[in-house]
């Protein structure tokens, strides 16, 4: 049985059976199987994950490009989803970390192709070829893996603020300035900012793929990955924390500035900001890579499996480009002969 992003429950291809998850979790604990136990985790400490026993999941190791990627225990081959190359899956999973949080698929393969080839024929200056969307190579779904973080920031600025007004008297203009200083101090709480964990994932894309819609977060169970692939993380919740102390000290750098308003001029004296991890959470996304060979050149794009938003970089069609600067330069020589007739100034 494969996972069914449209009826969110396992479907068998064979005979059309579905049943949902939790229904199948719970029966699996009722009758005393082990693959929902639960040691020494729960969703909401310092670090929520799960643990699962070794049969129940396989992990792989890519020995064209290295990707470490995680399937359930039934997978005996398949392909790698960033290289494309075969493989054979024969090592069990060590350590048994499963994440804590899944968002399933919410859009399927057919789904995904034809969004695919929409998004390409909207390319203004991508070439022809390409936007025909015939020359799909590969596309695998992927859970890629992802820290949550719930963090404090604390910030406080001190900055000389103007106001200014112009007035007339008599046969002159006078220019009043006045000074202020204005201080801040903001203690800001942002919850579930998240960050892609995976080292083979471009991180610019992955975070253009945001936002993901955190009401659909369940509790992670094997049966979701069921038909797609997953990848274990390779950096820690400790490892990425710069990464998103540096993002969040713009949250709220930019917050503070953005009380400061009203001023004629606003200079800053002194800016400290101070972020404090509270808990990070382990979770899956869902993303969809999509290999395009296009002129003996491969293009990879993602799309988010829960709201369908691409990312990527298509390849550019330098005779468009040419042509769209010729109408832009047309464009303006045109308008600044008007400006110069209507002024009755000389033609350019």
């Amino acid at each position: 049985m494969a996972y069914d992003s449209v009826s969110g429950k396992l479907l068998c291809d064979s005979c059309g059976r579905q049943e949902t998850i939790e229904s199948m979790s719970s029966r699996n604990k009722s009758e005393g199987y082990g693959s929902n136990t639960q040691e020494n985790a729960s969703y909401g400490s310092e670090h929520s994950h799960q643990h699962f026993h070794e049969e129940e999941v396989k992990e792989y190791h890519c020995n064209n490009c290295g990707a470490v990627l995680l399937t359930d225990k039934d997978t005996t081959a398949t392909t790698c989803s960033f290289c494309g190359a075969g493989i054979v899956i024969s090592d069990r999973l060590s350590g048994s970390l499963a994440p804590a949080k899944v968002i399933p698929f919410n859009i399927n393969k057919t789904q995904a192709q034809e969004a695919f080839r929409k998004w390409c024929k909207k390319g203004r200056l991508t070439p022809k070829g390409f936007m025909t969307a015939d020359r799909i190579k590969s596309i695998t779904g992927l859970y890629v893996p992802f820290w949550l973080y719930d963090v404090n920031g604390r910030g406080e600025a001190d900055a000389t603020c103007t106001r200014v007004k112009t007035y007339e008297r008599g046969d002159y203009i006078y220019t009043d300035t006045s000074f202020y200083h204005v201080y801040r101090q903001v203690d800001l709480n942002y919850i579930k900012v998240p960050v892609d964990a995976s080292e083979k994932m471009n991180d610019g894309m992955m975070d253009k793929l945001e936002p993901y819609h955190y009401k659909d977060l369940k509790d992670f169970q094997m049966p979701y990955l069921a038909g797609y692939l997953a990848e274990k993380y390779n950096y820690s919740d400790k490892d990425l924390f710069p990464r998103i102390k540096s993002r969040v000290s713009g949250y709220v750098s930019n917050y503070i500035r953005s009380t400061i308003n009203g001023y004629s001029t606003t200079t800053y004296n002194h800016e400290n900001i101070n972020i404090k991890q509270r808990k990070a959470d382990y979770v899956l996304f869902p993303v969809w890579m999509v290999c395009y060979d296009y002129k003996q050149s491969e293009h990879t794009f993602a799309m988010n499996g829960q709201t369908g938003k691409i990312v990527g970089k298509p390849p550019i069609s330098m005779s468009k480009v040419a042509a769209w600067f010729a109408g832009v330069s047309g464009g303006t020589f045109l308008l600044l002969k008007i400006i110069a007739l209507l002024s009755g100034g000389p033609l350019l």
